[in-house]
């Protein structure tokens, strides 16, 4: 017995929404995000490079002067300092905050009572918005009547001039910011350092490892992946360091990094065009650190080799 079957007809196409599920409507609703991140962002990006090839100072109109803002730098003694000023505010603060953070997680990475409450109070200024903390910084390190030098005077010290007194206000501002950011490095370092395998501890335990080469030789290397996208991460977070600097010490030029130095270009001296060129200066200074710190991970990452 034999059936005869009907073919049903196949669609070659879906069938088209109407209405709300329109996909005209899903870009109706996006356009206003992609006309802000176009204007604000992706425009102002594209724009610099151009801009720092041009002296503009308002109100005058643009001059194309081609070179001439980066030849500029090269003798400007304000640009030269604040090179130097970035220099040692970074190699402060990069290494205190990764050591200082490692030390801190592997104190808080036992097994103890209240260690829950340690590792809420040294993360907790992380959620502190970061003017705020600066501004409580300056109170607390004004000259005559912070807590600081009121503290050193009942011990019959005169405290210096925390905020503008050089080398003091450079140190005042890393310690500033490593006390705030300390907390999230620890946070990661912790989070690799319970990640790292027992076995391999006792491993190294069986073998006659004492404690500090257990450290350096197992638990270190297994750690380093974690260590070198913190390093990258810092290192980019400190050259761009602006607000907490303006905050505290008014960008003055014993803290007049880059940044500051970009800023009063720009926004105090309305040079725009050698503003771009210095923050086209610092993009590169931030490419090439990265690229080099990546180039050299096969030597001390340890997944890398």
């Amino acid at each position: 017995m034999t059936t005869n079957h009907t073919p049903v007809p196949r669609t070659s196409s879906r069938p088209r929404k109407g209405g709300w599920e329109s996909q005209w409507v899903g870009l109706l609703f996006v356009l206003p995000f992609m006309i802000g991140l176009t204007v604000l962002f992706i425009g102002p990006i594209l724009a610099v490079p151009i801009m720092s090839l041009y002296n503009w100072v308002l109100p005058r109109a643009p001059e194309w002067i081609g070179l001439g803002n980066y030849a500029r730098m090269g003798t400007d003694r304000e640009v030269l300092h604040s090179v130097w000023v970035t220099v040692l505010f970074v190699v402060m603060l990069v290494p205190t905050n990764i050591i200082l953070a490692l030390g801190l997680a592997l104190l808080l990475n036992v097994k103890a009572k209240a260690l829950g409450f340690f590792r809420m109070a040294l993360f907790s200024p992380v959620v502190v918005p970061l003017v705020a903390w600066a501004l409580v910084w300056r109170f607390v390190l004004q000259p005559d009547f912070g807590l600081v030098n009121v503290l050193l005077g009942k011990l019959g010290i005169q405290g210096p001039n925390w905020l503008f007194e050089a080398p003091w206000a450079l140190i005042a501002v890393v310690v500033c910011l490593v006390i705030e950011h300390v907390g999230m490095n620890m946070l990661i370092f912790l989070g690799a350092l319970q990640n790292v395998p027992a076995e391999v501890h006792e491993a190294a335990k069986i073998d006659g490892a004492n404690s500090s080469q257990t450290f350096f030789k197992v638990t270190l290397p297994l750690m380093s992946p974690t260590v070198f996208l913190t390093v990258i991460v810092t290192l980019i977070g400190a050259l761009k360091s602006f607000a907490p600097i303006y905050v505290l010490t008014g960008g003055s030029d014993a803290t007049s990094v880059l940044m500051v130095q970009m800023w009063k270009q720009g926004f105090k001296y309305f040079d725009f065009g050698y503003a771009s060129g210095l923050s086209w200066l610092i993009f590169l200074v931030m490419l090439t650190l990265t690229w080099m710190q990546w180039q050299l991970r096969k030597r001390w990452v340890f997944y890398e080799s």
